[in-house]
């Protein structure tokens, strides 16, 4: 047993690694393209996952939702016994870890201060709008400026056709 768990272990990895060169090709040859097919690609892309993850969310709601009534049948036809008391109290446990982890009042106080940093060095580099003064700003701070770069237009446009992907799959039943 132990000699299939390392073999199936050494697949994933082999399985992984082919999938990030493979990712990482595609990646590197729609930053090559033109701003205008990254925009195509890239909004295409971010429609068909938003679309599809909010497509599978509800599928899997659905699913979720009709075993919780089939069991609640089953229960109440005397079928099976569920213990309701430790159902709640066990959920109670999971939501009280999930709000401890989700909370940590360090990693929020990171979030909030490295937002706040982008945003006012965004906020002064709109304002200048010169290259020179981008430089300057740079040098005088010791900090890398923001390049930008072919890929980020594919990013963008992505990230723009998630939003408008889920948006499209609330709407549309």
């Amino acid at each position: 047993m132990a000699g299939t768990s390392g073999n199936n272990s050494s697949q994933i990895d082999e399985v992984t690694d082919e999938f990030k060169s493979i990712l990482e090709k595609v990646v590197e040859d729609v930053g090559k393209a033109s701003a205008i097919r990254q925009l195509i690609i890239g909004g295409t892309t971010g429609w068909l996952t938003g679309y599809s993850l909010i497509k599978l969310g509800k599928a899997t709601a659905a699913a979720i939702g009709s075993g919780i009534i089939l069991l609640q049948i089953a229960n109440h036809n005397g079928y099976i016994k569920i213990n309701w008391d430790k159902v709640t109290k066990k959920a109670e446990e999971l939501s009280e870890k999930i709000d401890e982890k989700s909370t940590k009042p360090n990693l929020m106080k990171k979030v909030e201060k490295f937002v706040d940093k982008k945003l006012d060095k965004a906020e002064t580099l709109l304002k200048k709008k010169e290259r020179k003064v981008k430089r300057w700003f740079c040098k005088a701070t010791d900090e890398e400026c923001f390049i930008f770069e072919e890929i980020h237009v594919f990013l963008a446009s992505f990230l723009a056709g998630i939003a408008f992907g889920m948006t499209c799959g609330i709407i549309m039943r």
